[in-house]
């Protein structure tokens, strides 16, 4: 089968990948190049870098206006773009979410799914609509979260898990409509990215699980501000150590990622 995916962030590009193992992909549409980090260079999303190493070629469209390839059937994983209604009944487009819908429709549902001490999510494979994340279901299936679980195990499962739940779909598809009790996972917002030192323990390491690896909570700790990668519940022989909770894993502001123990130690 000929597939296009539609996809941008690192969950996208895991199941681009996997797809790309399994099946003829022709095409990747993704975002455009943006500029990041300190010395704002100009750097590709992390599905074009998957593509480019498959030799699979790449669109780029600032907004999609018109369909740039043939496949009859399009992939759409953490894409982020606006897909017009005109353009969904052209073809079959199917939406990869990892969220066990309609719980957590939206940009965030892996971090919303930990942050609320969710102890199981999954992955749907739903008809893309106008409606956000509100299309027919074509395939679900789901898996625990483990306490100790962060949103990059979680993608990483969720990826390996859409690939043979679009197998299967491929095979024959045929939709269901969603039942009622949707809930929404909206983007991490700035704000939310700091610790409040006041929630219980089991909250706060739900907090730092829910933003590593890739975006990051951040607390003022012993009065230095702080990214916290990794936590647990404080016990006696803990080394660094902020409501009730044990810091395993912190980032000073302009260093690198390191154990507690290291940051002690050049602390001194």
């Amino acid at each position: 089968m000929k597939l296009t995916v539609a996809a941008t962030a690192p969950f996208g590009a895991a199941v681009l990948e996997g797809l790309a193992a399994r099946h003829d992909v022709e095409l990747l549409i993704t975002r455009p190049d943006r500029r990041q980090g300190r010395g704002r260079k100009l750097a590709p999303p992390p599905a074009k870098e998957i593509a480019k190493a498959l030799d699979i070629t790449v669109e780029q469209p600032d907004r999609l206006t018109a369909f740039p390839g043939d496949s009859r059937v399009v992939v759409v994983a953490g894409y982020g773009v606006l897909i017009p209604e005109r353009l969904l009944s052209e073809r079959l487009w199917l939406n990869v979410h990892p969220s066990l819908l309609p719980r957590w429709r939206g940009a965030a549902p892996v971090e919303r799914a930990i942050m609320a001490g969710d102890r199981e999510t999954g992955v749907t494979i739903h008809k893309a609509t106008a409606e956000l994340d509100a299309g027919p279901i074509a395939a679900q299936r789901r898996f625990p979260i483990g306490p100790e679980d962060d949103a990059g195990v979680v993608f990483e499962r969720a990826a390996n898990l859409a690939v043979d739940l679009l197998d299967e779909v491929f095979t024959e598809p045929t939709f269901v409509p969603q039942p009622d009790g949707e809930t929404y996972a909206e983007k991490i917002g700035a704000a939310e990215r700091e610790i409040d030192w006041s929630r219980t323990p089991e909250e706060i390491i739900n907090h730092v699980r829910a933003l590593s690896p890739h975006i990051g909570a951040r607390g003022l700790v012993e009065g230095r501000r702080l990214l916290v990668w990794k936590a647990r519940p404080a016990r006696e022989d803990s080394l660094l150590v902020a409501g009730g909770v044990e810091l395993l894993e912190v980032q000073p502001e302009g260093r690198k990622r390191m154990s507690a123990a290291e940051y002690i130690r050049g602390r001194r």
